[in-house]
């Protein structure tokens, strides 16, 4: 269930599995992951829990927040847990190297400068729409030849929309 009362938690979530992948990914490169099953899965369990916190927070908050790019978050947990046996390796890694700590960073500035009391106490504006901003996100992924079909399945965006962006 998605509550306000509920986002400060999800939030912190997010702070502590993020800190797990980098902790997990540390003095790791590529081939050395892959390699090494049992730390490969670790890592794709946590961005998955991740993902799902940032999929559980109110879309009010996420609205309130659109400098994170919540629908690749959360797109990258939907590929970790429906479409498991198409994850690109290269892919996960790339997220665990470079995004888990920004991530991270946002949630915990986010954390600090929110009132939370009065938070949970507004009223709730959701209307269940949610266009958080990915387009730098997308940008990169393109620019790293990454497929209109591929950047979709983990934005959630249209082809069109893509080649907008």
């Amino acid at each position: 269930m998605r509550e306000r009362a509920r986002d400060k938690g999800r939030l912190e979530d997010i702070v502590e599995y993020s800190n797990n992948v980098s902790m997990l990914i540390e003095g790791y490169s590529f081939d050395k992951l892959v390699a090494d099953k049992r730390t490969y899965y670790s890592v794709i369990k946590n961005v998955e829990i991740v993902g799902e916190a940032a999929y559980m927070l109110t879309n009010d908050f996420k609205k309130a927040h659109p400098e994170i790019p919540w629908k690749v978050v959360q797109g990258m947990r939907h590929v970790l847990v429906h479409d498991y046996a198409t994850i690109d390796a290269k892919e996960l890694y790339n997220t665990a190297i470079n995004d888990m700590q920004p991530l991270r960073q946002q949630v915990e500035r986010i954390i600090s400068e929110t009132d939370w009391n009065e938070w949970a106490s507004s009223p709730d504006n959701d209307d269940t729409t949610d266009d958080g901003s990915v387009t730098m996100v997308v940008r990169r992924m393109k620019a790293d030849g990454l497929s209109l079909e591929l950047i979709s399945k983990y934005t959630g965006l249209t082809a069109e929309k893509i080649k907008e962006l």
